[in-house]
């Protein structure tokens, strides 16, 4: 037996994962400890919101728009088919503000703003601009990771109730041609069939979604290394790494949200 295959424990892909795994735990353990100790930072705090909400109001609103319009438009043949069209507005809404609307704002967000974050975060490492600010006493941690993630953890929930309302309008805007529905019948039809449960479950996705992204981003940027290399491989492994959490957190809160209905 080689020398390279008894120091590992499993395999050494394996290892590396778990060796992660661990990392990524003592990460978040660490956030916790920082967020809770001294004055939060609510400037970087207020600065990182504007970054990540106010000017991801564009996309989210075109990709909202789209969205609600092409669903109402792919569902309206197979209720046709019953002739039960006036069922649009609830079916539309249910799907909106139950899955459509936290999912499609995370995904996005994860793609520019968790990639901002890795690529910005690993800039700063790479260039030795975190270890400075340790040097000048200024916690790094607090100031970049804290403030990011409670930026991400509050502004996808924002986002996603933005989503969720642009994504009516355009239900909305092809329904009132089709079947020339006032706004007013058509949200009362719409509200009608949201429950709280539907609300609180879409919430608490949004939030869970906000705190991946942040984190992940964060984790990637944070502990970046190997140059410029390094910097791009953090920005593209907090996309993936990102959406592939929230993928399996929507299959997890689904399921455990099915068990109250």
């Amino acid at each position: 037996m080689s020398s390279s295959t008894k120091s590992t424990l499993i395999s050494k892909r394996i290892d590396e994962n778990l060796l992660m795994f661990y990392d990524a735990w003592q990460f978040m353990t660490r956030f916790f400890r920082e967020l809770f100790r001294g004055r939060p930072e609510f400037q970087e705090i207020v600065r990182q919101c504007f970054q990540i909400g106010y000017k991801s109001l564009p996309l989210i609103s075109l990709t909202g728009f789209v969205t609600g319009m092409v669903f109402t438009k792919q569902s309206r043949p197979s209720l046709m088919e019953f002739g039960a069209t006036s069922w649009l507005p609830s079916l539309v809404s249910i799907a909106i503000v139950r899955a459509l609307a936290p999912l499609i704002t995370s995904l996005i967000s994860a793609g520019r703003v968790g990639s901002s974050i890795g690529a910005e975060l690993g800039s700063m490492r790479v260039t030795e601009q975190i270890d400075a600010m340790e040097v000048s006493a200024v916690n790094p941690f607090k100031f970049l990771v804290v403030t990011r993630v409670i930026a991400t953890t509050i502004s996808i929930p924002i986002l996603s109730f933005y989503c969720a309302i642009v994504g009516l309008m355009g239900s909305f805007l092809d329904v009132t041609l089709n079947e020339e529905t006032n706004i007013v019948a058509f949200f009362k039809s719409a509200f009608e069939q949201i429950t709280f449960l539907d609300i609180n479950s879409a919430l608490i996705k949004a939030i869970c979604y906000g705190f991946t992204i942040g984190m992940v981003g964060c984790y990637k940027g944070y502990n970046a290394s190997q140059g410029t290399q390094g910097v791009g491989r953090a920005a593209n492994a907090s996309v993936v790494l990102s959406m592939f959490l929230i993928f399996m957190e929507e299959v997890a809160i689904v399921q455990v949200t099915n068990w109250f209905r």
